[in-house]
């Protein structure tokens, strides 16, 4: 039995081929979208030649809508199986669409685990992760002896008890600016492994555990890692402290594992100018 995704898919793939461009001499409107995905089913954000991803539904549902194909650009390159709570895209194109309708006339088009929350008209020059200046992720953890069902592929279950304090203490060794190479895994290379780490907070409520970690930009896997790193911290493996000397030597098999993906989550973005879109980080 074929997939909602897969079926979806099939069903556009072929429309698509016979689409064309939209004329020349045309106004192209500069469209940011913002909205929210589960990943679970997904291969990330990011096309890939052999695997459903979110930006691949996305497009093919805008084509139908728009009635010509359109490439998104996204806020980031969220991985396999991470979600996104707030999400912001953009694309161009001939709308004649009032923006305040085109959210329904897209979700209609997409499966239930993507939405499309709103659409607003900005600058030429914007860009949705060109022009984000800094990004919140958040890692939950779901600590109990019994797992819970409702948090599968949504939290990490960890039946070890942990110690919030001593995490906090861990977290708070990679606030600033530091060569965040320790903490990354092998992915697409980058000019530069230095990062700015404006926060990185550590809240419990009952069971669930949730670390907010924000930066100006992240490495490949980054968050994951430094997610793990605080786990092995809270497991005794190292002192908070001895996190210092992990990030100075940049050693990879120094530092905590790459936790699973489901518990992460996207949940705030900051932009250089107002998109009017609510990503819960314009100040």
């Amino acid at each position: 039995m074929r997939s909602m995704v897969e079926g979806f898919l099939l069903d556009t793939s072929t429309r698509l081929i016979q689409k064309k461009s939209p004329p020349n001499g045309k106004t192209m409107k500069n469209i940011a979208l913002k909205l929210m995905y589960v990943g679970t089913a997904y291969h990330g954000w990011q096309i890939q030649k052999n695997a459903v991803t979110v930006q691949e539904v996305l497009e093919n549902a805008l084509a139908k809508v728009l009635k010509h194909p359109v490439r998104c650009v996204g806020a980031g390159r969220t991985d396999a199986g991470v979600h996104a709570q707030v999400y912001v895209a953009n694309f161009k194109a001939d709308c004649n669409i009032p923006l305040d309708r085109l959210p329904l006339a897209v979700n209609a088009r997409l499966p239930a685990d993507i939405v499309v929350e709103a659409a607003r008209e900005v600058s030429p020059e914007f860009n949705a992760i060109g022009s984000c200046r800094k990004k919140e992720y958040t890692y939950r953890v779901y600590n109990s002896r019994i797992r819970n069902a409702f948090y599968v592929d949504r939290a990490y279950f960890y039946p070890k008890h942990l110690d919030e304090n001593i995490m906090r203490r861990a977290a708070e060794r990679f606030v600033g600016t530091h060569d965040f190479r320790a903490v990354r895994d092998v992915g697409t290379p980058t000019r530069s492994t230095v990062r700015t780490c404006h926060y990185f907070t550590v809240q419990r409520s009952g069971d669930l555990i949730e670390l907010k970690v924000c930066a100006d930009g992240f490495l490949y896997n980054q968050v994951r890692v430094m997610a793990g790193t605080v786990l092995y911290a809270a497991e005794g493996k190292f002192a908070p402290e001895d996190i210092d000397g992990i990030l100075e030597r940049g050693n990879r098999t120094e530092a905590g594992p790459t936790v699973p993906p489901g518990g992460l989550y996207m949940t705030k973005l900051w932009y250089r100018e107002p998109v009017g879109l609510d990503t819960d980080g314009e100040d």
